[in-house]
């Protein structure tokens, strides 16, 4: 095991600082497209301006004979696109796979200085950020990068969520992890072949009526995946990284991808992927706090300005418990008043231009 010490030196001579507290800008989405579609890259100035993250995407989905176009494009967006404030990631491919050396290499080569996160999938153990964290610090120092560029897991296999503890400590350069929920479906051999979301099937049913037991009994979908979520949080938050919920497969089922992403959100996500534009607008309703619970929070705060004491407001009990739940949503509000005219307005903070 490293010296933690050690933690706060580049892993090659030459390479830049890691960074030792991870930023957190606004992340409600992660927006996947894939460019080796031209006609999408054409779009790309349009679309970064509605979304939080844009990733280009290397891995599922591309096709192999578009592998290598997916990754020119990519390159041509980080070089020619302004963005704005916009981050750029990418899903690189898997790491046994024949084409994610070249992702890497080529990427850093080229736009190394844009790409803010490399997205690594089916990462199972400390031993996977290990190995990238290496080859990214040898060829930030061989192109003279000034920033590192950071990592993100997905946790799509059963040993990768066993592990999940270890990979969020890996490295300073994890930014955070994404639940992975179709792939880590079939690692457990899960009898669904949906993508998130639940299943009929996962219910829990309540007790017969004595008086009529063939009578008809209350029962409920439960959450597949609200134990590994969970975790996963707790890994990320414990270690200071961004855990998000993944992908929402059924792409019409507006409906249940909400209820997904809201439920991730209460646990503590602070955003989701987005496959389609409609899940834009979703992810960004839902990962941004309700006004009205932010007015509250900011009643609170005013209420207890040091967060001490035992205070009634509005006939509920405030102390430095829900002082300090008031203080993350009150500080998530602003960081997106910052990004979004609407939203200041709706929260009663003053635009960006005005301040």
């Amino acid at each position: 095991m490293r010296n933690p010490r050690d933690f706060g030196k580049a892993l090659a001579i030459g390479a830049p600082d890691p960074v030792l507290e991870i930023p957190f800008r606004p992340s409600r989405m992660i927006h996947f497209l894939d460019f080796s579609n031209e006609k999408m890259v054409a779009k790309v100035a349009d679309i970064a301006a509605t979304v939080d993250i844009l990733l280009g995407n290397l891995e599922d989905a591309v096709p192999v004979d578009r592998k290598e176009k997916a990754r020119a494009g990519l390159v041509t967006v980080g070089k020619e696109i302004e963005l704005g404030d916009t981050q750029l990631w990418t899903r690189v491919n898997s790491l046994e796979s024949p084409w994610v050396l070249d992702d890497i290499t080529t990427l850093v080569e080229e736009i190394g200085d844009r790409l803010d996160v490399i997205m690594v999938p089916k990462v199972e153990g400390p031993w996977d950020i290990h190995y990238v964290d290496r080859l990214l610090a040898q060829l930030e120092a061989r192109h003279h990068l000034e920033r590192p560029i950071l990592v993100h897991a997905i946790l799509e296999t059963s040993l990768g969520v066993t592990n999940l503890e270890e990979i969020a400590t890996a490295s300073p350069r994890m930014q955070g992890m994404s639940f992975g929920p179709a792939d880590l479906a079939a690692s457990r051999r899960m009898k669904t072949t949906r993508v998130g979301g639940g299943h009929p099937g996962y219910r829990v049913v309540s007790d017969p009526d004595l008086e009529h037991p063939d009578g008809p009994r209350d029962s409920a979908q439960q959450d597949l995946w609200h134990y590994s979520i969970g975790r996963m949080v707790d890994a990320c938050t414990a270690a200071g990284l961004l855990p998000f919920y993944g992908p929402f497969g059924d792409i019409a089922d507006s409906v249940g991808c909400e209820a997904q992403f809201r439920a991730a959100f209460l646990m503590g996500c602070v955003g989701a992927w987005s496959l389609h534009p409609r899940q834009i607008e979703i992810a960004k309703a839902v990962f941004s706090p309700d006004p009205e619970e932010v007015a509250f929070a900011k009643k609170v705060i005013e209420a207890i300005p040091d967060g001490r004491g035992v205070h009634m407001l509005d006939g509920k009990m405030q102390d430095d418990a829900t002082w300090k739940q008031c203080q993350v949503m009150v500080t998530l509000a602003e960081m997106l008043a910052r990004k979004d005219p609407e939203l200041a307005a709706a929260y009663g903070f003053e635009p960006a231009s005005a301040r």
